[in-house]
């Protein structure tokens, strides 16, 4: 059984920073992509970034890019998202998934695992 638990939501001020971490059990990632979604009150969730194991390669959403980062943990199956610069516009619930498709999965349908998410809400 595939587990994903999100964790390092908060409130923080504009401008301000946050990572978030998700913590994968259940089967060996290393050739899988893992992938942030948000979801913001009233709108469909949407994509943020993706992680894919082998070669460390990451896909950004445009809205985030060049503020956001992710990355992985010492062990091989936790991922992080930092996040500079935070917008208002970032409140969201944050959500990790797990893809086992090739590439660079930017889809929810490509994603087969979710985590519960976790709430980040940046003050103006």
């Amino acid at each position: 059984q595939v587990q994903l638990v999100e964790s390092g939501g908060g409130l923080v001020q504009a401008g301000g920073s946050l990572r978030l971490s998700c913590a994968a059990s259940g089967r060996t990632f290393s050739s899988y992509n893992m992938g942030w979604f948000r979801q913001a009150p009233g709108k469909e969730r949407e994509f943020v970034g993706t992680f894919r194991w082998q070669g460390g390669f990451t896909f950004y959403a445009d809205s985030v890019k060049g503020r956001f980062t992710i990355s992985r943990g010492n062990g091989e199956n936790t991922v992080y998202l930092q996040m500079n610069s935070l917008k208002p516009e970032d409140t969201a619930v944050y959500y990790c998934a797990v893809s086992t498709r090739l590439g660079l999965p930017v889809r929810q349908s490509e994603y087969a695992y979710w985590g519960q998410g976790t709430q980040v809400t940046v003050s103006s």
